[in-house]
């Protein structure tokens, strides 16, 4: 058994124009006891879809190493270019996979939530990937160390088809993304955004500004201030103060594109258990 105790590797900062955030250190629950953070810890791996799909006996070897912690927003799991020393499974947490150019702008390629793993690239043998992870929806997750996942992978037919799996659908989600953001409006941009955020949610609330919405679909903030009048004026959704209350879901799916439905099916076919409106 490899031993999760020992310190993660150093790894050195990407260079770009603008200077990244300094990869995070956990944060437990201070008001919790070490009881109550190690039963946490023993059942948090559960809440997150893609571990539950696990054969048990391997997901039971894997529970000890699990780390239970908290993700705040802003918070950065992953950096491009380096070799993540852990790799993250959010359970209430919403984590944004993004792009980032030379002069410090960037877009969001893909979404991650409780059906999914932060840092595939560490098993597709490339080691490291040029894209960033960053906790956008503040929540919960826990964090494996690297080696475990790896050395569970290399042993475990099961496990390493099921994360191969996972990896083809995330891959699905990217390249659709790319196609909404260069052939659809960004109404339909927003919705496709909304949904996948909300199916990854723990209620039916985003907490969000324009701003960064602007952001991760790459467009200016005036066409998502437009976009977002309109589906608030058609009672689609209600915007307030950072905030965007989901009022009309089949709505939103009325007015989407196909690439939200491609991105579902996609993960539906995969893993057989997908993050979406069955579950609600």
């Amino acid at each position: 058994m490899l031993d999760a105790g020992l310190p993660p590797k150093r790894t050195g900062p990407s260079v770009r124009a603008k200077p990244a955030p300094l990869l995070h250190k956990s944060i437990p629950l201070r008001a919790e006891s070490r009881p109550q953070l190690a039963a946490r810890s023993a059942g948090e791996p559960r809440l997150n879809r893609l571990l539950a799909a696990l054969p048990e006996d391997e997901r039971s070897r894997l529970l000890p190493h699990f780390e239970s912690m908290e993700m705040p927003a802003g918070m950065v799991l992953t950096e491009s270019g380096a070799a993540p020393a852990f790799v993250y499974f959010p359970t209430t947490a919403i984590v944004s996979v993004q792009y980032i150019t030379a002069d410090g702008s960037s877009a969001e390629v893909a979404v991650i939530g409780n059906e999914g793993i932060v840092g595939a690239a560490l098993f597709m043998g490339g080691g490291s990937a040029l894209s960033r992870a960053v906790v956008r929806g503040v929540g919960r997750g826990c964090r494996l160390r690297a080696a475990v996942l790896l050395a569970l992978f290399d042993r475990s037919v099961l496990t390493r088809h099921l994360l191969l799996r996972y990896t083809q659908a995330l891959i699905t989600q990217v390249a659709q993304t790319a196609v909404c953001n260069r052939h659809h409006s960004i109404d339909q941009q927003l919705c496709r955004w909304l949904l996948l955020s909300l199916d990854r949610s723990q209620g039916r609330d985003l907490q969000v500004t324009q701003e960064l919405i602007a952001e991760m679909l790459g467009v200016r903030r005036e066409g998502v201030t437009e976009a977002a009048g309109h589906l608030q004026k058609d009672g689609l959704i209600r915007y307030a103060r950072g905030r965007i209350a989901i009022l009309d879901r089949a709505g939103l799916e009325h007015r989407v594109c196909e690439c939200y439905a491609a991105v579902t099916r996609e993960y539906s076919r995969l893993l057989r258990e997908p993050p979406g409106p069955a579950d609600r």
